[in-house]
């Protein structure tokens, strides 16, 4: 089993600035990523990230928001930039788990309102 702990969300303006962290209760050798909800949404992916370090991102956040993540940690970071109302929601980070299962994070709120 493999438990993910997110820290990080809050109430930001328009154009402010966050970042998410989501650490593993173990390594992680392959895609860590993240989720997110808005309410009467469907969830949508983010961003992923492979233990390599190669990255996709949603169209929605492209040239905004930076993925990273530390293998000596265990933790995946989403640095989120000019953030604005519609990238309000709750997010999720997920790993693909080495017994192939997906688990996900308890996620943390993200509002962007001024």
């Amino acid at each position: 089993q493999v438990q993910l702990v997110e820290s990080g969300g809050g109430l930001v303006q328009p154009g402010g600035s966050l970042r998410l962290s989501c650490a593993a209760s173990r390594s992680i050798f392959s895609n860590m990523g993240w989720y997110r909800q808005a309410p009467g949404e469907q969830r949508e992916r983010v961003a992923v990230i492979s233990r390599g370090g190669s990255t996709i991102y949603a169209d929605s956040v492209k040239g905004r928001f930076t993925i990273s993540r530390d293998n000596t940690k265990n933790t995946v970071f989403l640095q989120m930039n000019s953030l604005r109302p519609e990238d309000t929601a709750v997010y999720y980070c997920y790993v693909n788990g080495p017994d192939g299962i997906t688990y996900w994070g308890q996620g943390t709120q993200v509002t962007v309102s001024s």
